[in-house]
């Protein structure tokens, strides 16, 4: 079983590593539950002695987990160094959508659903965790910066442990961790939970980009591009709707704390699933587990030809791919692909920037503009709606006619909402209709965005460092959030016009980046995508 790709190297010590996590999490369930002769109310209990035990196990249970998931040595060595001169396939580019494809799309579903649900509860725990640990809003608030800068380092770390371990492994770790975490409902001080919510963070962090990538080197090319950004659109709107309505319902009962627990079944459910989540055959070509991959690669296409084509073979005399490979991230910013990682990190931080710095504040502004502060509300909930459909373009145009210019177009009218409203705060134009219009140009456009830019990355970045690539761009949009939250409480959102105009800036300078070093993925083989970026340095 081991050789077929889709068993763990070290079973016993992964399954002994989730047990430990478990029972951690369990150990804290006593202290819980001594919270229903208080209404759930736990600030200013002591820490019983099964709770520190339950901490202790549970970072071991997860180095157990871990080791039970680590290729060996001198596999993680070649890995390390890129394309040691193992077969390369073309991975089932040549067959249509069956069966198995679909079970691992709704996995990722799954698993992405997940990811956006635990950072997603922050809002709804926010209101009950500040009213029993009696702290106001500044307090609170560091609850979300501490959760992005999690997210942010997550991203970059998950994605390399995915181009070392593999991109199953990535995604099983994370779900363990967010079992982990779920000892934040048990938590009787506010501290603790901050240090929980970092942990979070850095799982989701991980989450995101990885499913980009397992699935990116496991479809046909002609399928790729709008079932990512499909799977990026359905699965970040059911982890908001699962939070919204554990929200509504569980935390009614058992208050806050309830959706901090919800990590432990969730986390599971990936985990459980695990039989529906096969290595990436690239990642175990690269690595040199050529048995495995082929394996895999039965488990998709059968023993179709088609879905197993030697590069050479398929393009005989063609150009060696890597004479030098990318072994770093260092050198994604120094390498051939500079200009479009340089292009891909700018557009993120300048989305994080208006994700969760302008529009996070424009419900305020929208008085400046002559929007009864009332009715601000309303104003944002039409344009939610009409902003809706945005995202059924955005799949047509990403795979009907071209990636890079898809997420360019988006990008640079991104920069013209913002330009507008900068427009309307200097000329002091009042209008609700013309307000109501950039409102919805602005969240259809930058949902477009992030919707193609980890699916785009997914797809640019070779084998041994797409995990690295993809995880390095969506930090660079949490670092964003990190930096718009921090502008907003120094109050540089307080000046509409100006704020508007100086995100607009580096939106422009990513699409020029981008028009220059941006190349074409729509229905392209990865390798053949590998083949032009080589060919452009």
């Amino acid at each position: 079983m081991k050789s077929s790709g889709l068993a763990f190297h070290h079973p016993v010590a992964f399954w002994l590593g989730s047990a430990l996590i478990v029972a951690g999490v369990f150990s804290h369930m006593p202290m819980f539950m001594m919270g229903q002769h208080t209404h759930w109310q736990m600030v200013g209990m002591p820490m019983t002695t099964e709770m520190w035990v339950g901490m202790a196990i549970i970072p071991l249970g997860l180095a157990l987990a871990a080791y039970g998931l680590m290729p060996r040595m001198a596999q993680m060595r070649e890995a390390m160094q890129g394309d040691a001169g193992h077969l390369h396939f073309h991975i089932a580019d040549g067959v249509p959508l069956n069966i198995e494809h679909w079970k691992l799309v709704t996995v990722l579903v799954v698993a992405l659903a997940v990811d956006v649900m635990k950072p997603a509860t922050l809002g709804f725990v926010m209101p009950g965790m500040s009213a029993e640990y009696q702290i106001g809003k500044p307090t609170a608030s560091l609850l979300a910066l501490v959760a992005l800068t999690g997210t942010t380092i997550g991203s970059v770390v998950w994605g390399r442990v995915a181009d070392l371990f593999g991109r199953r492994a990535a995604i099983l770790l994370g779900a363990l961790m967010f079992i982990g975490t779920a000892i934040c409902g048990a938590m009787p001080t506010f501290e603790w939970n901050l240090a929980m919510c970092f942990l979070m963070g850095m799982s989701a962090g991980g989450l995101l980009p990885i499913t980009f990538t397992l699935m990116a080197e496991t479809v046909p090319a002609a399928h790729r591009g709008w079932l990512l950004v499909a799977l990026g659109g359905i699965g970040t709107s059911a982890g908001y709707l699962l939070a919204a309505g554990a929200a509504a319902t569980l935390g009614e009962m058992f208050s806050w704390r309830v959706l901090w627990l919800l990590g432990l079944p969730t986390g599971a459910i990936i985990v459980f699933l695990y039989r529906y989540i096969p290595e990436s055959p690239r990642f175990l070509s690269n690595a040199g587990l050529v048995d495995q991959a082929r394996a895999v690669l039965r488990k998709f296409s059968g023993n179709a030809y088609a879905a197993v084509e030697r590069d050479d073979a398929a393009h005989p005399g063609a150009p060696v791919i890597d004479e030098r490979p990318v072994v770093g991230v260092r050198e994604l910013l120094r390498g051939r692909h500079a200009g479009i990682t340089w292009g891909l990190l700018t557009a993120g931080v300048a989305w994080g920037l208006a994700n969760f710095g302008f529009l996070l504040w424009l419900p305020v502004n929208l008085t400046e503009l002559g929007v009864d502060p009332k009715a601000a509300s309303t104003v944002l909930a039409k344009s939610a709606i009409l902003a809706l459909p945005g995202i059924g373009v955005v799949i047509w145009l990403y795979h009907r006619w071209s990636s890079f210019k898809s997420l360019v177009l988006f990008i640079g009218m991104t920069a013209l909402a913002l330009l507008a409203f900068a427009a309307m705060g200097w000329l002091q134009v009042r209008s609700e209709s013309l307000v109501i219009v950039c409102t919805v140009a602005l969240l259809v456009t930058i949902s477009g965005v992030i919707a193609m830019l980890i699916p785009y990355a997914a797809e640019i970045y070779p084998v041994h460092l797409r995990g690295t690539g993809s995880g390095s761009i969506a930090a660079s949009s949490k670092f964003g959030g990190i930096l718009g939250a921090g502008l907003g409480v120094a109050g540089f959102f307080d000046h509409f016009a100006l704020s508007a105009l100086l995100i607009a800036l580096p939106m422009l300078a990513a699409c020029i980046l981008l028009l220059r070093s941006g190349i074409e993925t729509r229905g392209q083989r990865l390798e053949d995508i590998e083949r032009a970026m080589a060919g452009s340095a």
